[in-house]
């Protein structure tokens, strides 16, 4: 009877540890949670502002799922979120369009593509290449479309190109289907 009583209080402790460890996660993430919210606003601000240098504010739409720029309280256009995997993960691209839907350019939000390869995806010189095209050429140019693939990295530019054409051509639909 005695070994019994001797594992009951190491079960105990451990198991109020482990409460007392949920309860501080819980306490923290009420705490954070704001601020993390705040913090990420703020950085899809920014990276509107680089796409739509006019914009005085935004407004976001959760059912369609899109964040629209604001200048004088009139709409610049949409921009929305796009993913595709890469050569080393998930490549995560922020989408700008002009409201008659020629694409206003792309910001790279994250990646983990090869360093000096890959993540060249992110650099002005790929990147400009999108502002002012029409969905259908948003393709690479090996397949008939206007964008050049980084040499060496073509896993990578393929999943930039066809990422951001399919997220338009779903959210033209989407948008087509809403009015």
């Amino acid at each position: 009877m005695g070994a019994r009583k001797n594992g009951f209080y190491p079960v105990m402790l451990l198991t109020l540890i482990v409460f007392i460890s949920i309860v501080a996660l819980t306490l923290t993430n009420a705490v954070t949670k704001d601020k993390i919210e705040l913090a990420k606003k703020d950085e899809i601000a920014e990276m509107l502002i680089t796409l739509f240098p006019k914009m005085e504010g935004f407004t976001y739409d959760e059912k369609s799922d899109l964040y629209i720029p604001l200048a004088e309280q009139q709409p610049l256009g949409y921009a929305f979120m796009a993913e595709k995997s890469g050569y080393g993960g998930a490549i995560s691209i922020l989408v700008g369009l002009e409201p008659d839907t020629t694409l206003r350019g792309i910001r790279i939000i994250s990646q983990q593509e090869t360093p000096g390869l890959g993540s060249r995806i992110a650099e002005s010189f790929f990147l400009q290449q999108f502002p002012g095209l029409a969905v259908d050429d948003v393709e690479l140019t090996r397949k008939g479309g206007e964008v050049d693939a980084i040499t060496g990295a073509t896993i990578s530019s393929s999943a930039v190109v066809e990422g951001v054409r399919k997220a338009i051509l779903d959210k033209l639909n989407q948008l087509r289907r809403e009015t």
